[in-house]
């Protein structure tokens, strides 16, 4: 019974683990490591945001949409997921919200750095 319990808990933990790989993804681009969503769509930050809290809504979350965490995501090694007001939840890396935007239209597209000058690139460590 002990072996089947610690292979469960095995199991459970790399399931956790792999929802939390699939929604994100390291690239590189222009020659600087970054974050992209599970597509390779660019991921970007925004200076308006609070550590953990998402003010991207509306409007802002129609150009911005948030890089959704599905039910069951675990936090992980920097990783965190931020509640959203509308009841959904999202990816947040180092405590900063994760959004794509909309007007990269492919992998490796970075037309939002700098928008407005709030909008940056997320880059990896």
């Amino acid at each position: 019974m002990k072996t089947i319990t610690i292979g469960l808990a095995a199991l459970l933990l790399s399931t956790a683990a792999s929802f939390a790989a699939d929604a994100w993804k390291e690239a590189k681009v222009n020659g600087t490591k970054i974050y992209t969503d599970a597509k390779g769509m660019t991921l970007y930050t925004y200076d308006k945001d609070e550590k953990g809290k998402s003010n991207c809504y509306d409007k802002c979350a129609a150009n911005w949409p948030p890089l959704k965490a599905e039910a069951g995501a675990k936090a992980s090694e920097g990783w965190t997921i931020v509640d959203r007001t509308d009841g959904t939840k999202m990816w947040a890396y180092d405590g900063k919200p994760l959004y794509t935007f909309i007007k990269d239209k492919k992998a490796g597209d970075v037309a939002g750095d700098g928008v407005a000058g709030v909008w940056h690139i997320a880059k990896a460590d």
